[in-house]
């Protein structure tokens, strides 16, 4: 089996165990949802063939039996319980384990026996079944019985299928179809093109002659057919009103290679019977294309993102299945390649850079150049395009594990998500990950109380966690909140003076909101006990630092009694940004532009309680003297703050415009915007803007105050980019 199937194979299962937990959640949420139960039902359908076609034995194996146990849930022979949820979720988590053995080195070793065996059990006897030893191994050996006889009659069944294109129809042949007054039932024996995987070949065969015709039987039945138990060739029975068209029907699916059609019983009028020309193959002029599109596209994905070696778009019906063989509206690409092209277009964008510098130092203008601007900008577009991700990848694996942690601590929760479709860079996706998980983990340990406590408190025993995702220009913001026993900051207080983490007098001093940003302090927690889970503030440092990392905020509010709100806000992409730089002591600094709010000369600084200040609609704004901060000697001794430390008077509110500033205080002051940091940073100039590819400082040199990364400019000049929040040591 070729990589690329096996890949294909991976992609569209992962997808299916992410579909079949949350259509489980679904279920276990509410028993009568006939649209969850039928969602599983078939998630598990498509598992098993697909692993069926693909050679994976224990896989089907698996999936079949958490089949069969479902049928029995979905014609109302066992109601569905949390037991009975739990042992179907841990099938879910071994073929999860199946799948991830197989991605990594093409077949699994994860022996499901004993798992497919409870299965069985559970459907034959119920899930009382499962508490007696004795009646376990029973059924055990029972259900192995009767799984030898299933494989041998498979193989029985297999081996005597339909013979060749020459056999006769059997007037007798038991089709279970009823045509209408003027249509007749006909037998379409089809062979399928050269194909690795022959099963989902023929169920793209079935679904698509099924949406073409009203009735459709199969010989063999459907479900051997779909795993690939066929020689060869397969029967469909189909009622229309000629042979003709019976052909051309089936003859349209791409997958097929040959037909041959007979009439069971012909339709009035229909005086031949068997399709014209209805035994040729399909590999016309246009079919040599799809045979073509069919060797060269494996992996690639049809409009919905799945592969197309197991994507169900293969014929929605008899009429649009050529023409989807013919046009590949997307592809998959391996992330390594997509990070190598993004990698690539950081080059193009540090030579463009390099190539318009020498050229206005060599006096040249040119429209060429300008056009080159354009190419290359679109060209960054796209790319930045592509590496965006929906947050779905991430988050649909959370109502699981919401679910799970609620179930072992015997709470009750309802999760809910919004804004799945909001896409994000694929680095800050998969960096994210984690602090949501500590956040949500935490939300479920510390934050929703039991049902009791939540009802001795007047609430619904039922608590709530919702995680909301919106996106605004260039940032999106994640909110998680919820509705359980909030933040005490009391608490808080007592336990940074227990832990040494501050003195008694600085926690006084502290506002309730800031008493709350300690469970952000390194190894804080208010959990007195150390569980799985761990308690709120395990792990919250690694949050912020994560958030920081990736040029992000986060934000906490609580209110006891009533639940907390964690708001997380992260830019939409990485790396290539437009920075303003400035200089400094005759030093070259990178601002990030998507901070600065106003860029001003440095002539209005006022000083208040000893600080130098600048005022904005109303606002006061503290002035950073970037000089001062950086280490590079330019503070102005003729400021105001020299002519404070000289012993100068401290300005009153209403003395504007009255200090040393006012006479040509030299420099500039770039006013950041007031949700990034209400100040104003003081440099000698302002030099000009540029995009350009900031790389993050990593090692030692990653976390350090004020700094963000750096860049390389087109002289080749590397630049100091400045992290306006953490300037001067603040955090």
């Amino acid at each position: 089996m070729s990589e690329a199937h096996i890949r294909a194979f991976v992609r569209e299962s992962e997808e299916g165990i992410t579909e079949l937990n949350n259509s489980m959640l679904a279920l276990e949420s509410d028993p009568d949802d006939p649209e969850a139960m039928d969602a599983i039902f078939r998630t598990a359908h498509t598992l098993k063939g697909n692993a069926a076609a693909m050679g994976f034995g224990d896989f089907s194996g698996l999936a079949h039996a958490m089949e069969d146990l479902l049928d029995e849930v979905r014609d109302g022979e066992m109601e569905v319980s949390g037991d009975l949820m739990d042992r179907l979720f841990e099938a879910v988590d071994l073929l999860d384990a199946m799948l991830g053995e197989i991605d990594e080195t093409g077949e699994t070793t994860v022996d499901p026996t004993g798992v497919e065996e409870d299965l069985r059990t559970l459907a034959e006897e119920g899930v009382d079944a499962l508490d007696d030893d004795a009646a376990t191994a029973d059924a055990s050996e029972a259900s192995a019985d009767a799984d030898g006889t299933d494989d041998a009659d498979a193989t029985d069944d297999a081996s005597d299928g339909p013979g060749g294109d020459d056999a006769e129809v059997d007037p007798d042949v038991d089709h279970g179809l009823s045509p209408d007054d003027d249509e007749g039932v006909y037998r379409a024996r089809v062979e399928l093109r050269e194909t690795e995987m022959p099963g989902i070949d023929a169920m793209f065969v079935l679904e698509a002659v099924e949406e073409a015709f009203d009735g459709l039987a199969c010989e063999p039945d459907r479900e051997r057919v779909e795993a690939g138990e066929f020689d060869g060739t397969f029967d469909l029975f189909v009622t229309s009103d000629s042979g003709e068209a019976v052909a051309a029907g089936v003859e349209a699916v791409s997958q097929v290679g040959a037909v041959d059609v007979a009439a069971v019983e012909p339709a009035p009028g229909d005086e031949g019977g068997d399709g014209a020309d209805a035994s040729a193959t399909a590999a016309t002029d246009e079919g040599a294309d799809a045979d073509e599109t069919d060797e060269s596209d494996d992996g690639a994905a049809t409009d919905d993102g799945s592969a197309s070696g197991s994507s169900k778009s293969g014929g929605s019906s008899a009429s649009s299945s050529s023409s989807t063989s013919d046009s590949i509206s997307s592809v998959r690409v391996d992330v390594e390649q997509l990070d190598d092209l993004y990698g690539l277009v950081e080059q193009l964008v540090t030579s463009r850079i390099k190539l318009r510098r020498e050229m206005e130092d060599a006096g040249i203008d040119s429209d060429n150049l300008d056009e080159l601007d354009k190419i290359s900008t679109s060209l960054q577009d796209t790319v930045m395009d592509m590496r965006l991700i929906p947050l779905s990848a991430v988050v649909d694996t959370f109502p699981r594990l919401v679910r799970d942690l609620a179930r072992d601590q015997s709470k009750e929760v309802d999760f809910d998500i919004d804004g799945r479709d909001i896409e994000l860079d694929r680095t800050i996706l998969t960096e994210i990950r984690d602090p949501l998980v500590h956040i949500l983990r935490n939300a479920v340990d510390h934050g929703i109380e039991s049902p009791a406590e939540r009802e001795a408190a007047g609430k619904e025993p039922t608590g709530t966690i919702e995680l909301t995702a919106d996106r605004e220009r260039d940032h999106v913001t994640i909110v998680v909140e919820d509705d359980g026993g909030g933040i005490d900051a009391d608490v808080l207080r007592e336990k940074a003076i227990e832990k040494g983490v501050k003195t008694a007098a600085e926690v006084e001093a502290m506002s309730d909101a800031e008493a709350r940003e300690l469970v952000f302090h390194p190894g804080f927690s208010t959990n007195d006990e150390v569980t799985d889970v761990s308690g709120r503030g395990v792990g919250m440092d690694v949050v912020r630092t994560t958030v920081k990392d990736l040029d992000g905020s986060i934000s906490l509010t609580s209110t006891p009694g009533e639940g907390s709100r964690f708001e997380i806000k992260l830019p939409v992409t990485v790396a290539i940004v437009r920075v303003m730089f400035v200089e400094v002591g005759g030093v070259e600094y990178g601002v990030p532009i998507k901070n600065i709010a106003e860029v001003s000369r440095a002539g209005a600084v006022d000083v208040a309680h000893g600080d130098e200040v600048v005022r904005h609609d109303g606002d006061i704004y503290p002035v950073v003297r970037l000089g001062e901060v950086l280490g590079t000697d330019a503070a102005n001794p003729g400021s105001a703050a020299g002519a404070v430390a000289d012993g100068g008077e401290d300005l009153a509110p209403e003395a504007a415009g009255t200090v040393a500033g006012q006479d040509g205080d030299d420099g500039m002051l770039l006013r950041i915007h007031e949700e990034k940091r209400p100040v104003a940073l003081h440099c000698d100039d302002v030099l000009h803007q540029e995009e350009v590819v900031v790389k993050p400082l990593e090692g030692i040199l990653s976390g350090i105050p004020g700094l963000s990364g750096t860049a390389v400019l087109g002289d080749g000049d590397v630049v100091s980019i400045l992290d306006v929040e953490t300037l001067g040591g603040r955090r």
